[in-house]
């Protein structure tokens, strides 16, 4: 038995593109870490992680904590 769902919206409204918009550098930077942590994994197959994808990681490891600072910082719905 199927009960009636709430009818969804055809296009985001400003204030989801602007939460977007605001939360970018943390989704970039977090898809640069699954990156940096998928090429060690696929490294493994081939020696082993060189010094390089050691340094990759950290810098965006780095790079996610900046921005999830400055995300924190900027809106204060993340600041909790």
């Amino acid at each position: 038995m199927r009960t009636h769902l709430a009818a969804a919206t055809a296009e985001p409204t400003a204030a989801d593109l602007a939460g977007i918009e605001s939360e970018w550098p943390l989704i970039a930077a977090e898809l640069d870490l699954l990156d940096a942590e998928i090429t060690l994994i696929y490294a493994e197959d081939h020696g082993g992680p060189t010094a390089l994808d050691w340094r990759r990681l950290r810098r965006a490891e780095a790079r996610v904590t900046r921005a999830a600072d400055l995300t924190a910082r900027t809106d204060p719905r993340r600041a909790a």
